[in-house]
């Protein structure tokens, strides 16, 4: 089992490498500034055939109602 250090150290290399150091970061701000469950929405919401545009239109309809 990997410690939490590990853990955090992966997902902030995986969220660079596909990201960029830039929006990396804008994503971590976003994701601890705004009440919003990820786990939540991505067991409710998450439809893994969807186009990158009908997710980003989910993913804002889901937030405006929390």
């Amino acid at each position: 089992m990997k410690t939490d250090t590990i853990v955090k150290q992966e997902g902030i290399n995986a969220l660079i490498s596909k990201l960029g150091y830039i929006d990396a970061e804008r994503f971590i701000a976003l994701i601890t500034s705004e009440p919003f469950d990820y786990t939540k929405w991505h067991e409710e919401s998450l439809d893994e055939g969807l186009s990158v545009r009908e997710l980003s239109k989910k993913a804002m309809a889901y937030s405006k109602n929390i």
